[in-house]
């Protein structure tokens, strides 16, 4: 994954918007337009099943590879995670801790660490980027937490999640797994010295 794109699952996100946008037209007639659009559409989807398919067999879920990156460095905090099937099933995982972040190879199926860890510094990031995990510094609500609600919200499984800033606002975006289908779930985290969280 790239240093400057914190959140993975945004292709997702993306492909989710993409697919909706194409249906809304798939009425029209098939000129060439559209039916590039519908070819792009079955990839898509095609993509996602795929991936649902493999999620549905993994063994660690994304709350233990959180976990087990949090642990890899001491009081470090995950800033992003996303599931993943280029190769083998496995969980992306960036944690955060003072000036450095930390990228980690989480293996779906075992817990283990598979690749040798990438680090680098906040100054590498850019603007965007570095703004939301300086902003992570003033939120008292950890990404498990927000994924464990948002598991609990859309009665399903996470299968990515991070932080991103939307309308100002810097909020938890979880994209859950329910069936055949991808849920996005947006939490607005309290920040410290408050104890409300906002759920959209």
């Amino acid at each position: 994954m790239s240093k400057k794109r914190l959140l993975a699952m945004i292709f997702l996100s993306a492909t989710l918007a993409a697919t909706g946008a194409i249906a809304d037209v798939s009425h029209a007639p098939l000129d060439a337009a559209n039916r590039d659009a519908a070819g792009q559409r079955d990839t898509e989807d095609a993509v996602i099943r795929r991936l649902l398919e493999q999620f549905r067999t993994v063994k660690i879920s994304l709350s233990q590879a959180v976990a087990i990156a949090e642990h890899l460095h001491d009081r470090s905090r995950a800033a992003d995670v996303s599931f993943e099937i280029s190769g083998p099933p496995i969980y992306r995982v960036l944690t955060v801790k003072n000036e450095r972040i930390w990228e980690n190879i989480i293996d779906a199926n075992t817990g283990s660490v598979t690749e040798k860890e990438t680090s680098f510094s906040l100054r590498e990031l850019n603007h965007e980027d570095l703004g939301n995990l300086i902003a992570l510094k003033s939120i008292k609500q950890e990404l498990l937490d927000a994924v464990r609600i948002a598991e609990k919200a859309a009665e399903g499984n996470a299968l990515a999640g991070g932080l991103i800033k939307q309308d100002g606002k810097l909020n938890f975006v979880v994209l859950i797994a329910d069936g055949d289908h991808l849920k996005e779930v947006m939490l607005e985290p309290p920040k410290i010295g408050t104890d409300k969280s906002a759920r959209h």
